[in-house]
């Protein structure tokens, strides 16, 4: 074997992992309902789809700036300026292969062997194994649905030591949908300014935002903030474009040039005709986002219901992603056929083979004792899902 010992320490993505063996049984014949990956029905909006025909039909098919063009980086810019009262210039913007490709560009540039990250559990399931790639350690902070999923200030103060370099903060989160105040990203970006630390701030749910609640990017708190935060967006989840592939990150113009060298050795510029799509996407009109944004909130407010009439589960309301995250520990040490369920993993694959639907535990994301259920998918698959889970308990 000639593997590295790097990779030899990361594992696939276990919602991925999820989805493909829901999509095997699907190719058997066996209808399964998957409540596993973060990905919205709807399709992508007519016009960006009109923007990408016509960017082939007008030869835009070449090699472009590995940092994106300078119209999308222009409609990033002022997206930023307009939505989050947030300033930047040119050479601190790169457009990446997805945000979580803007991710690894942000692990591979600003890490080096033995730094710490601190990391809130829940977790999405790539930030570990990225830092881990990056040669950095993960320093795993858990939090629970007594505390809404949130990490406090006392927790992350509980952490630091001369190692840790830098905070991830998800905010809305996935898996849980917990989604930060301004006034909790405050007392966040005072500890890191104190402490000097890098604030890696995963922003790609924030057009997804329930109720009364309101978005707040931990870069508008002040100018001290800003200047240590990358924040990190993209186009798929807000605009139904999973497959076209486009993030970008805004931040210090040294750690973006800094992952403009890297993208430059390992993808170069992101596809050109997604790019136009990108470009589209902001520039253009929003009102097919609002749509899709009303429609997952009336699944959020049903599934939310009905989980929490069925005995042995509790499932707070996300203010925010297309994710509920129940807590299930009340349903473990229960038998089936005189087998015992004891662990999240055990009671996922129990309604995958007894239920036939598709979710992904809770230990995947650093929580065990929860299951996490995606409601971007139809009503109709949400309500049959939830009946064969139901009835899968009696």
């Amino acid at each position: 074997m000639f593997l590295s010992k790097r990779v030899q320490n990361i594992k696939p993505s276990p919602t991925l992992a999820i989805d493909a063996k829901a999509k095997e049984l699907q190719a058997q014949g066996i209808n399964v309902i998957s409540f596993g990956t973060g990905e919205p029905d709807f399709d992508t909006p007519q016009n960006i789809k009109d923007s990408a025909i016509k960017a082939i039909n007008s030869g835009f098919t070449k090699y472009c700036p590995v940092a994106g063009t300078v119209d999308l980086k222009n409609a990033i810019i002022n997206k930023l300026k307009t939505e989050n009262n947030l300033d930047y210039a040119q050479n601190e913007i790169i457009v990446s292969c997805g945000a979580k490709h803007s991710l690894y560009n942000i692990f591979q540039a600003v890490f080096d062997n033995e730094d710490e990250v601190i990391i809130p559990a829940p977790y999405w399931v790539s930030y570990p194994d990225m830092a881990l790639l990056a040669g950095a350690i993960p320093i795993i902070v858990a939090t629970d649905d007594k505390n809404h999923f949130k990490i406090t200030p006392k927790a992350i103060e509980g952490v630091i030591t001369s190692k840790t370099k830098a905070i991830i903060i998800n905010s809305p989160s996935n898996p849980t949908g917990a989604t930060y105040s301004l006034e909790e990203l405050k007392e966040i970006a005072n500890i890191c300014v104190r402490n000097n630390l890098l604030i890696i701030s995963d922003e790609i749910y924030e057009k997804l935002i329930y109720g009364n609640f309101k978005f707040a990017s931990i870069a508008e708190v002040s100018p001290e903030a800003k200047a240590r935060t990358l924040v990190v967006n993209g186009v798929s989840k807000s605009f139904a474009m999973t497959g076209w592939r486009i993030g970008y990150t805004a931040g210090p113009k040294e750690i973006i040039s800094a992952m403009t060298n890297i993208q430059s050795q390992s993808t170069s510029n992101p596809n050109s005709i997604a790019l136009k799509a990108a470009t589209e996407a902001l520039n253009g009109p929003k009102e097919a986002l609002e749509m899709m944004r009303v429609e997952f909130e009336k699944r959020k407010n049903y599934i939310v219901k009905r989980l929490n009439k069925i005995d042995g589960i509790n499932c707070l309301s996300p203010e925010g992603a297309f994710y509920v995250f129940p807590n299930i520990s009340k349903l473990l040490g229960k038998q089936y056929k005189g087998k015992t369920i004891n662990t999240d993993s055990e009671l996922a694959a129990y309604f995958l083979e007894q239920a036939k639907i598709a979710v992904v535990p809770g230990s995947a994301f650093g929580a065990p004792g929860y299951i996490r259920l995606s409601y971007a998918t139809s009503m109709e698959k949400i309500q049959k899902g939830i009946d064969a889970l139901e009835n899968s308990l009696k």
